[in-house]
């Protein structure tokens, strides 16, 4: 019976497994601390593996920053942590598929890798911007010139990155800290976007172009959606050159021949007017766009290749290298200016249908002779709304001042100082075609605009699309002579009763959904408008359960449980499903069974029994229902040969179900 890790997801070696897979002459043996055999990349075989020309020295086009190497450790580096249930600060906690979580959020995205790995529609974020004030995310990113460090305080009596400290442009590290901190949290947010899904991140001006490099960097240049300018100020008395008066918003699409295209609201002067006359889609709106573009660094090579069009004709987009000859043929490695499809290869096998062929004279392409085509290709892109015609967004944003945001949040008698509209992001969702059963996560969460979003979305739109909010606990005040006061920029929020950013945020969603529901209440009846609140914690396990081989036989003896004296059965069972990979909104249910306390998650995905002493009748009862997940903790068995027993009732009533313990 397998033992569960109760730690998050170690992204370094399931990297080294995906590149043994596709090179496994790089991969290489090397001792860790304890001197134990592990495995490790050649990284000058690997190199060499992926270039054709022998690589010397260290020059190359790259974005790069002190601390960037320590960024990419802390991304992957697992931990011993869990998300604790809060149903007592939740609101229909049995039934909401939305979540609220505090804590850090590099460590939550961690804890979130396996159960929303590849599953987000939409991230929003809107990070704290490189301006001088606090960064409040203490990391533990480990950097050279320990003295220095020291000095200026750069990190905090736990060994972790000082982020309280403030950040202003006379220290060294100004930039490297800021782009240190996004980074790590963008490596692990891309794992969490599905394929077709998109991150807009509201930005202003002093890391932009950072920010763009660093994008680049994660989710490749060749996924680059656009920059937005939104115009956040219509007065503004600050600035010695300039008033400044917007900010930008980055956008990046997970893979970007994925994602459909953007649709704004529904208007009479549209470039979607050709309609369908024929086929499944016949009656829908769309436009064509040019089916191929110039590649750059980021290319995939098989983005290059022949299609074949009505009369035969074999074309390729302009550029030098030439595929082989043949019909839907070989890729051909593109260099950079070389035109490549939108579509990679088996995605344009999948989606030839959405060609459109038209004879010109005047054809960017080239045929297999190397010379001008007769045809050119273009790719119909089809409307969100299947009905209505619309237009595509404008990358200039008004209507969505700094003030509408702190103005909305007046109105239900929250204090907080320039948070982001929820109408801005409510656009972002709509545009980026955010419907039924999709899930939006803003992991800098601040006063919960982005939930107010998709509630409001839901019951306008009659749709159900889930959130998912992540803030850390910052607190509102600071002590001062042994007495809370607000801190800078919080005052009046501490001043309105709230301690923490968190508390402005719960309580915000409360009101909203209490509004709505006042507002409509019919049609609010089926709107989700509550959430579960989880919190960042130290593991449930205590040090024993990690390391057994440290404790002597006598000391073990005298520890009565692995399990730590404050957790209950329900913080067991959001562990389990953390490491499982589940969702954690699912809905459960609990029952009595011959004295034991059964948990069930999403009818049989996982049933839990963290009781002691654990008789055969409700192992048999549990391996009868065949749940597709059993966990029992390593003491609900008397003994080993009960342990034993417990494996062979698996094997013959429900073969299939994986059992673990705690």
């Amino acid at each position: 019976m397998d033992k569960m890790r109760m730690e998050s997801v170690d992204m370094t070696a399931q990297n080294i497994e995906k590149i043994g897979a596709l090179f496994p002459n790089c991969i290489t043996e090397t001792v860790d601390e304890n001197g134990a055999p592990k495995k490790a990349i050649n990284f000058e075989l690997l190199k060499q593996m992926l270039s054709g020309d022998v690589l010397e020295g260290d020059e190359s086009y790259e974005f790069t920053w002190v601390g960037k190497k320590a960024a990419i450790v802390e991304a992957n580096k697992p931990i011993r942590k869990t998300l604790r249930p809060c149903p007592e600060e939740s609101v229909d906690w049995d039934k909401t598929r939305n979540l609220y979580i505090e804590g850090n959020n590099l460590d939550v995205l961690k804890l979130l890798q396996e159960s929303y790995l590849n599953s987000i529609k939409m991230i929003y974020i809107d990070p704290p911007y490189n301006t001088g004030s606090d960064f409040v995310y203490p990391d533990s990113f480990m950097m050279e010139l320990s003295e220095y460090n020291d000095g200026i305080g750069y990190f905090d009596e736990d060994g972790n990155v000082n982020f309280e400290r403030e950040n202003n442009d006379t220290n060294a590290r100004f930039h490297s800290d800021w782009c240190t901190m996004i980074y790590s949290r963008l490596l692990l947010a891309r794992n969490l976007l599905r394929d077709d899904g998109v991150i807009f991140i509201s930005i202003d001006d002093g890391e932009l172009y950072g920010l763009k490099q660093m994008c680049d960097d994660v989710f490749g240049a060749a996924n680059y959606v656009g920059t937005v300018t939104r115009i956040s100020k219509t007065t503004s008395f600050r600035g010695n050159y300039f008033a400044p008066s917007k900010d930008y918003i980055l956008t990046y699409a997970k893979s970007i021949s994925s994602l459909p295209q953007f649709q704004d609201e529904v208007n009479n002067d549209s470039q979607f007017n050709k309609i369908e006359t024929d086929g499944p889609r016949k009656g829908e709106y769309y436009r064509d766009d040019i089916a191929f573009y110039l590649s750059t660094l980021q290319t995939r090579p098989n983005q290059r290749y022949y299609i074949e069009c009505p009369d035969g004709e074999l074309v390729v987009p302009p550029g030098e290298t030439m595929p082989p000859n043949g019909v839907d043929g070989d890729k051909a490695v593109p260099v950079d200016g070389d035109g490549v499809w939108r579509w990679e290869r088996d995605q344009y096998l999948q989606k030839k249908h959405l060609l459109s062929f038209k004879k010109t004279k005047t054809s960017p392409l080239l045929n297999q002779n190397g010379e001008k085509a007769s045809w050119n290709i273009y790719t119909k892109s089809y409307l969100l709304d299947k009905k209505e015609k619309g237009n595509i967004p404008r990358d200039i944003f008004e209507g969505y001042l700094n003030r509408n945001g702190t103005e909305e949040l007046k109105k239900i008698g929250i204090p907080f100082s320039f948070p982001k509209p929820s109408k801005l992001v409510k656009y972002l969702m709509k545009i980026s075609g955010v419907t039924n059963g999709d899930i939006v996560l803003d992991f800098f969460s601040g006063s919960a605009s982005c939930a107010q979003a998709a509630m409001e979305l839901n019951n306008e739109n009659g749709i159900s699309c889930q959130f998912i909010m992540v803030q850390l606990p910052e607190n509102t005040y600071v002590v001062k002579d042994e007495k809370k006061v607000g801190k800078k920029g919080f005052e009046d929020s501490f001043r309105g009763g709230f301690e923490t950013i968190c508390e402005i945020g719960k309580e915000r969603i409360r009101r909203v959904g209490n509004n709505i529901k006042d507002d409509n209440p019919l049609l609010s009846v089926e709107c989700d408008l509550g959430f579960r609140v989880l919190k960042l914690d130290d593991s449930n396990m205590t040090d024993v359960y990690y390391n057994p081989a440290e404790y002597s036989q006598d000391l073990l003896s005298m520890l009565e449980s692995n399990v730590k004296a404050d957790r209950n059965d329900l913080d067991l069972l959001f562990g389990c499903l953390l490491e499982w990979g589940l969702p954690l909104s699912l809905p459960y249910n609990s029952e009595q069974i011959d004295g034991c306390t059964i948990h069930n998650y999403n009818d049989g995905d996982l049933i839990a029994c963290f009781d002691e002493n654990v008789p055969d009748s409700v192992i048999k009862e549990i391996a009868k229902r065949q749940p597709l997940r059993a966990v029992f903790r390593d003491n609900s068995f008397a003994d080993s040969p009960s342990k034993i027993n417990v494996g062979e009732v698996f094997k013959l009533l429900a073969p299939d179900t994986r059992v673990k313990v705690i």
